[in-house]
C-alpha cells in the first residue's frame, strides 16, 4: 500500500513540474522581446481611400523604430516611431493635394512576422490595417 502511494505522490509531482514547466516556457514567449526589423507589406483600410498596398521598412534598435514608407497613395517617406513590448507605434508626415498631414500607425505584434491596428490620416479619417513580414 506505501508503494501504491508513493508511486501516486511521485507522478503527481511529475505532472506538476510538466505543467510549470508548460506555463513557464508560454509566458517566457508571450514575454520575449518583438523585433519588427525588416521589410513588411501593408493592407489598409481606410474611410476615405478604400484598400491601398503600402510598404514599410524598419529598424529597430531598442525600442525606437526608423525606416522608409512607399505607397501610391502617400508617396514616400521616413518613419519614426517606437516599439513597447508588443505594441508598435510609427508615423509620418504626408504630402495630401499640397497639405501636409500626419499619418500615424498603431498596433501590435501578434505573432512573428505579422501586425495590426490602426491607421490615423490627421483630420482626414482613419482606419485599420494588417501588416505582414516579407
Amino acid at each position: 500500500m506505501k508503494t501504491g502511494l508513493a508511486h501516486r505522490h511521485l507522478l503527481a509531482a511529475w505532472l506538476a513540474i510538466c505543467v510549470a514547466s508548460l506555463i513557464g516556457g508560454r509566458l517566457a514567449a508571450q514575454s520575449g522581446k518583438v523585433d519588427v526589423t525588416g521589410s513588411w507589406a501593408l493592407e489598409v483600410v481606410t474611410e476615405a481611400g478604400g484598400t491601398t498596398t503600402p510598404s514599410v521598412t524598419l529598424k529597430q534598435e531598442g525600442e525606437q523604430l526608423s525606416g522608409h514608407y512607399s505607397s501610391a497613395t502617400l508617396g514616400e517617406a521616413d518613419v519614426q516611431g517606437s516599439v513597447k513590448g508588443n505594441q508598435v507605434t510609427f508615423g509620418f508626415n504626408a504630402s495630401v493635394q499640397g497639405n501636409a498631414i500626419p499619418v500615424t500607425y498603431t498596433g501590435t505584434v501578434d505573432a512573428p512576422g505579422s501586425m495590426k491596428g490602426k491607421i490615423s490620416l490627421g483630420g482626414l479619417g482613419e482606419g485599420t490595417f494588417t501588416g505582414k513580414k516579407k
